[in-house]
């Protein structure tokens, strides 16, 4: 039986470890570097950041997970679970982990910035990734573990495990605030300036590569995407908050950091 199958007959919680035979190839893909500092944990914050003992706080590279409930907003789908997942994990390693500290190593609330492994040398963010409680996301310059990661959600992905269970992706029409977003639709048209390149899509979408980020991109198959169907992945910012729109601009723009976060569809 296959872990997708396993997976319709087995609680959540059950089926992490179900499958766990499948998901090991795209763990291995991670391995932990050699000589990485330990540091103590002092409590998990959420499904992707860490506080620990020494007072930094800690953001896991590569790792998206859903918005607990705070200031009145319900919890997203699986936050929870996302939360408590990674507390077992570290429980499992004695409330220890390694940090390997991003080539960029704090982000602009003063987190550090690094991959996390526990004391058997697992990567934390490919482990969540592997059992859908969080989305693979690429942010230049730390795309060091990129293509494991990918590995790993591709893995949840295909059996349908935990946030995969029913589609997160959205059309363009369905965006109604900003935030994390897979969204899939099709390439209407595609410009640049000094700012960059700009796909746009219908119901007033625009994808951003920046021009910073068009390194991290394929330019000449980029400017290829015109009337392709696309998958995007990424933080939608709703411009109509930044004090209006000009006349005929997308309302929604979501900025693209990686080409692992843009994907042509079939």
């Amino acid at each position: 039986m296959g872990c997708t199958a396993l997976l319709k007959k087995a609680s959540l919680v059950g089926a992490f470890f179900v499958c766990g035979i499948y998901l090991d190839a795209a763990l291995a893909l991670c391995p932990a570097p050699g000589n990485l500092p330990s540091v103590t944990v002092q409590r998990v914050v959420d499904g992707d950041t860490l506080r620990l003992a020494d007072g930094r706080s800690v953001r896991l590279i590569g790792l998206n997970t859903p918005e607990l409930g705070r200031q009145g907003r319900s919890a997203e789908p699986f936050a929870e679970q996302a939360r408590q997942r990674l507390q077992a994990l570290l429980a499992a390693s004695d409330g220890r982990v390694a940090l390997q500290v991003g080539q960029q190593g704090k982000d602009h609330y003063g987190r550090t910035l690094a991959h996390v492994y526990d004391n058997r040398g697992r990567n934390l963010e490919a482990q969540l990734l592997s059992e859908g409680l969080g989305y693979q996301v690429a942010v230049t310059p730390n795309l060091a573990l990129v293509r494991c990661q990918q590995a790993a959600e591709r893995s949840a992905r295909q059996a349908r495990a935990g946030l995969w269970r029913r589609s997160p992706v959205q059309a363009p029409a369905q965006l109604k605030q900003g935030g994390f977003a897979l969204v899939q639709g099709r390439i209407k048209r595609i410009e640049g300036n000094g700012a960059g390149l700009w796909l746009e899509m219908a119901d007033g979408l625009v994808l951003h590569i920046a021009r910073r980020a068009l390194d991290n991109f394929d330019r000449r198959a980029v400017q290829g995407l015109e009337g392709r169907q696309v998958e995007a992945r990424g933080w939608v910012i709703d411009r109509a908050k930044r004090g209006g729109l000009r006349k005929a601009q997308a309302r929604w723009m979501l900025p693209l950091t990686d080409k692992s976060m843009l994907e042509v569809l079939p």
